[in-house]
């Protein structure tokens, strides 16, 4: 970055006093707090995190100097809880990303079970030879339940991304086939009961495993 470019020391300052400033709302938020989910808190949290978001940026740029924490952007964070105090139903939200880390692996899983399955002589795709990456990631799932296939992600020449669960409280079940068309569409943070993320960026080191570190938010 040029000189032209820096933020001035006036600049800095006026943004360490912005964090003091959100620092003390924030506490007064706390100590006037009506529950676990007062949203005054909530968006106290969200205007310290910003605030110290600019501080840090500024006296990267200014003096090559970071701060020595971290405070969670507002996007990390789930908003107050808006469903049942009592749910009679939930829902369990899922993504996990894989990326196709060993196509050769894929395939010859995907070819094994096509040549067990005596239906597959019958001129389906999976005992077509040269079978593509498509139509076996279309066996191996038809085959396995997406949790196996997680804990055997490697088996299957899959390698791990981000991945999360959420939660979510309602009053009832919806009807049958309901959203079967738009099964994510109405995916509500706010009842969100719990939530459970893995991803490396919480930790700059793999897990014991080699496998990326995760997150839980719980609501109780």
């Amino acid at each position: 970055m040029s000189d032209a470019a820096q933020p001035t020391a006036a600049e800095v300052r006026a943004a360490a006093d912005a964090v003091k400033t959100a620092l003390d709302r924030h506490l007064e938020a706390v100590e006037r707090r009506t529950g676990d989910d007062d949203p005054a808190v909530y968006d106290a949290f969200n205007a310290l995190a910003a605030a110290a978001e600019v501080y840090d940026e500024l006296l990267y740029d200014r003096y090559d100097e970071v701060t020595p924490f971290e405070i969670p952007g507002a996007e990390d964070s789930l908003p107050p809880y808006a469903g049942p105090e009592e749910p009679h139903a939930l829902s369990v939200l899922i993504r996990r990303d894989y990326a196709v880390a060993e196509p050769s692996r894929l395939l010859a899983q995907a070819q094994r079970l096509a040549d067990l399955d005596p239906d597959s002589q019958d001129g389906g795709v999976a005992s077509v030879p040269g079978i593509g990456v498509h139509a076996a990631l279309g066996v191996l799932f038809g085959e396995y339940e997406a949790d196996e296939i997680a804990s055997r992600h490697k088996e299957f020449g899959l390698e791990e991304g981000d991945s999360t669960l959420w939660v979510t409280a309602a009053e009832e079940l919806p009807e049958p086939g309901e959203w079967l068309a738009e099964p994510f569409e109405d995916a509500d943070p706010s009842l969100v009961v719990c939530r459970f993320d893995v991803s490396s960026v919480f930790d700059e080191d793999d897990g014991p495993d080699g496998d990326p570190e995760g997150s839980a938010t719980d609501r109780s």
